[in-house]
């Protein structure tokens, strides 16, 4: 900047870097691109899996996008917001989550031959938007099929295709039934209103050892708890269950307490008081004839004295989560004091109560529950990184049945609904007038990177395969042909069964052309460098670093 006696005007800050106009965009891009390859490969059955060491020496084998891209730490802010995207994905629908970075990294590369005909953001980004308002337009209108809840076969389709093409494909079968089981048994419906909340209630317990095969859902609770004293019941048929939130044992003064002990009678009379407190709440709880008392706080060895001599078993120290478990499986209730118990308090729904000991530790099973609105997921497996990975997929799966059964619309999938649309935007940008018709078919072209992307992890020839296929889609009423994942040939996936819920594509459109909208946008990046302190020492800048970004 001049002044008007010609000399500069500094402005930013001597050490601030600052990149603007064309550069920057086309930076971006490159970010974007780079990201999207690095989790390229793990589209589809034939994908492969990524393995990743942290500092710490832990290890992360997997194929999963958003777990990929949250292990690697990047420096470009662009990459950066790729990263996000991945999270939003999985945190809004579950699954897709490496389809979204790879679509969204080609629709940013597709914008780049506009830029470099000094076409201007805004107008790239009006066509844009308005091919995403169409995309989803096409995808509930004319691409996407209802289907019943009562349709068993066909859930069980739709939540193959999305374990097909994860660790846990080989045994698809179970996995499926382990999902569609669990989003059952914690889903609740009133009122026309479904809830089913998956993170609270569906529960994953890893124990290694044994095989794959031998996970299953427990119709009821698991934990890794064993009873506090050696002579208590391990198994209970019909237990009577109550739930505490306040520990069995004498209360500490809240703030420093003073005693003035004279004779020793009085230092007597004191363990007296604390001993009848005890015996006071454990006639509390005694008086209900509980078989299983579950606390989240401590239990003296008083309060057990007492209560197995009333022949109760007693889990301490629970989890706040598992403890919720516990109660929407067996019905009881929470209470936070024990002269507050009654009788409305007690869980009756649990059929056993036992526990088992696996490997070397001691795990209480709740199970044969009348109508649990909660259950443990039990997975079985040889090593702690292959257990990881299955929780992982199955989560994936579990979301997929969740979205299911909110939403109950399917479209097809293996790359044939992203062909299908594709073929439709190309018809659509014929009405558009001007100059906004070319970024609006470059979307088009972009959506092909899907099945594509299907076919080089086969390994055969991308080029013969896409444009016999893009003839396939030009005539109308093949819109479910796509890419078989497994051999890499073209076929329609009706017959091989591979559905997707309407929801995950909807949400992967919408993050993905939003996110290459966001980053078109920028063409001004200013970044702060360290100043140096008074002892020459870098200075923590005002720029976030990756940690507290993590944060």
């Amino acid at each position: 900047m001049m002044s008007q006696s010609g000399a500069p005007i500094l402005v930013l800050n001597a050490n601030t870097k600052r990149k603007f106009g064309h550069k920057v965009q086309l930076e971006n891009i490159a970010a974007g691109k780079a990201i999207a390859d690095v989790v390229r490969t793990c589209i589809g059955p034939r994908a492969m899996l990524k393995m990743l060491m942290d500092p710490m020496g832990g290890i992360v084998m997997t194929n999963d996008g958003n777990a990929i891209l949250r292990e690697i730490t990047v420096q470009h802010p662009a990459a950066k917001s790729f990263i996000e995207i991945a999270r939003t994905q999985d945190e809004e629908v579950g699954d897709g989550t490496t389809s979204v970075v790879v679509l969204a990294g080609e629709i940013l590369g597709v914008a780049e031959q506009f830029l470099e005909q000094k076409l201007h953001p805004t107008v790239i980004i009006r066509a844009y938007r308005q091919a995403l308002e169409d995309m989803l337009d096409f995808l509930d209108k004319e691409y996407s099929m209802p289907l019943s809840l009562d349709d068993e076969p066909k859930l069980i389709e739709v939540i193959k295709s999305c374990v097909g093409t994860k660790f846990i494909g080989r045994w698809s079968d179970l996995a499926c039934s382990i999902a569609l089981n669990a989003v059952k048994t914690v889903s609740i419906r009133d009122e026309g209103r479904t809830e089913i909340d998956i993170k609270r209630y569906a529960k994953v317990e890893k124990v290694p050892g044994g095989a794959i095969e031998d996970s299953q859902v427990l119709n009821g609770i698991m934990l890794n708890k064993d009873v506090t004293h050696p002579k208590m019941r391990r198994f209970i048929k019909n237990p009577r269950i109550i739930l505490l939130d306040c520990s069995l044992e004498f209360k500490k003064g809240e703030s420093q307490t003073e005693v003035e002990i004279v004779k020793e009678t009085d230092f007597t009379r004191l363990l007296q008081i604390e001993e009848e407190y005890i015996q006071q709440i454990c006639s509390d709880i005694i008086a209900l004839k509980p078989d299983l008392v579950c606390t989240e706080k401590g239990v003296s060895d008083l309060a057990q004295h007492f209560l197995l001599k009333a022949n109760i078993s007693v889990l301490r120290r629970l989890r706040k989560s598992d403890n919720n478990r516990v109660a929407r499986a067996c019905n009881a209730t929470i209470v936070t004091r024990t002269d507050e118990l009654q009788e409305s308090h007690v869980g009756t729904g649990a059929g056993q109560f036992e526990i088992k000991k696996i490997g070397d530790e001691y795990f209480t099973f709740i199970t044969e529950c009348v109508n649990p609105k909660a259950c443990t997921i039990l997975l079985r497996g040889p090593s702690k990184d292959i257990l990881n990975e299955v929780e992982r997929n199955l989560q994936d799966a579990l979301h997929v049945a969740k979205n299911i059964m909110l939403n109950p619309k399917l479209v097809s999938g293996g790359g044939s609904i992203e062909m299908a649309i594709s073929q439709s935007l190309v018809k659509k940008s014929a009405e558009i007038a001007g100059v906004t018709q070319w970024p609006y078919k470059a979307v088009a072209q972009a959506l092909e990177v899907i099945p594509r992307t299907l076919l080089q992890n086969c390994g055969v020839s991308t080029i013969r395969t896409m444009t016999s296929l893009r003839a396939k889609h030009a005539v109308s009423g093949n819109a479910s042909w796509g890419i078989n994942g497994e051999t890499g040939e073209m076929a329609d996936m009706k017959d091989l069964k591979v559905w997707e819920p309407i929801v995950v594509k909807s949400q992967v459109y919408k993050t993905a052309i939003e996110t290459a909208i966001l980053l078109v946008r920028i063409d001004d990046i200013v970044s702060g460098t360290k100043k140096k302190g008074d002892d020459g020492q870098p200075k923590a800048s005002a720029q976030p670093t990756e940690e507290s970004m993590k944060e």
